[in-house]
C-alpha cells in the first residue's frame, strides 16, 4: 500500500506541465486529486484519462488564482470530503516577456506578480486553517533556479520567484508546531510550455531556451516533488533544487555543438 493512498492531494496549474505531471505520479500512488487551472477543458481531459488508468476519484474546478473571491468561493464551496486538503502543490505560476526593466511590459508584470506571488498566497490563505485545525497537512511550493540567482531580463520573474522562496521560509515559521509541513521544489531549466508562454507564442524562439541541450522534463521534477510528499511526518524537506546535468546554475548550461 503507498504510504499516500486516499490522501487528498490539492494541485493548482494543473493543466499542463509540472503540474499535470504531479497530478500523474499522486493518481499513481492511489490519491484523490483536487485539479485546477484556467484552461478547465485540459484539465478535465486529464482527469478522465487518470481515472481510467489508475481508478481515483478525481475534482476539477476552474480557477484562476489570480483572483482572490474567486479563489475564496472555489475553496469555500465544496463538499466537505474535498475541503479537507493533505497536500497542496502550488504550481501555477509563469514567466512573461524577456526584456530589461526599463523596457518591460507592465501588463507582463502585474500578471507574473498576480499569479506567482498572490495567486500562491490566496490559495494558501484558502487551504492553510483547515490543515492547522486538523494539525497536519502539506504544502509544497514550486519556486526556481531563478528565486537563488537573477539573470538578465528576468528582472520581474526572478522577484517573484525570490518572494516564492521568502514567503516558504515564512510560512515553516508561522506553522511551527501545527503539524503542517511546508517545502519549495525549484528546478532549473525544464522542457514544458514554459518558454512558450513567456515570449508569448513565439514557438521558434521558445524551442531555442531548449536547443543542443538536455533539459529536465515534467516528470522529472514531478517525481521530486512526490519524494517530498512522501517522507515521514516527522521528517521537513525544506527546499530541494533540481537542475539538469547540462546545467550548473542559471548562467551556465553546457550547449553541444550539434
Amino acid at each position: 500500500m503507498s504510504r499516500l493512498e486516499g490522501a487528498l492531494v490539492c494541485i493548482t496549474g494543473a493543466s499542463s506541465g509540472i503540474g499535470a505531471a504531479c497530478a500523474e505520479v499522486f493518481a499513481r500512488e492511489r490519491c484523490r486529486l483536487l485539479l485546477s487551472a484556467r484552461r478547465i477543458e485540459r484539465v478535465e481531459g486529464l482527469a478522465r484519462t487518470l481515472k481510467e488508468n489508475h481508478g481515483v476519484q478525481v475534482h476539477t474546478h476552474r480557477l484562476d488564482v489570480r483572483n482572490q473571491r474567486e479563489v475564496e468561493r472555489a475553496f469555500q464551496r465544496l463538499e466537505t470530503s474535498w475541503q479537507e486538503i493533505d497536500i497542496l502543490v502550488n504550481n501555477a505560476g509563469l514567466a512573461r516577456g524577456f526584456s530589461t526593466l526599463q523596457e518591460g511590459s507592465l501588463s507582463d508584470w502585474e500578471e507574473m506578480i498576480d499569479t506567482n506571488v498572490k495567486g500562491l498566497l490566496y490559495v494558501s490563505r484558502a487551504v492553510l486553517p483547515g490543515m492547522v485545525a486538523r494539525g497536519r497537512g502539506h504544502v509544497i511550493n514550486l519556486g526556481s533556479i531563478a528565486g537563488h540567482q537573477v539573470y538578465p531580463n528576468g528582472n520581474v520573474y526572478c522577484a517573484t520567484k525570490f518572494a516564492v522562496g521568502a514567503l516558504t521560509q515564512g510560512m515553516k515559521m508561522d506553522l511551527l508546531g501545527s503539524g503542517v509541513r511546508v517545502a519549495a521544489v525549484s528546478p532549473g531549466l525544464v522542457q514544458t510550455e514554459f518558454s512558450q508562454v513567456r515570449f508569448h507564442g513565439d514557438i521558434e524562439r521558445a524551442a531555442q531556451t531548449y536547443a543542443r541541450t538536455r533539459p529536465l522534463t515534467a516528470e522529472d521534477v514531478a517525481e521530486t516533488v512526490l519524494f517530498v510528499a512522501t517522507r515521514p511526518a516527522h521528517v521537513d524537506v525544506s527546499e530541494v533544487v533540481i537542475m539538469p546535468t547540462d546545467q550548473a546554475s542559471v548562467y551556465h548550461l553546457h550547449r553541444s555543438g550539434r
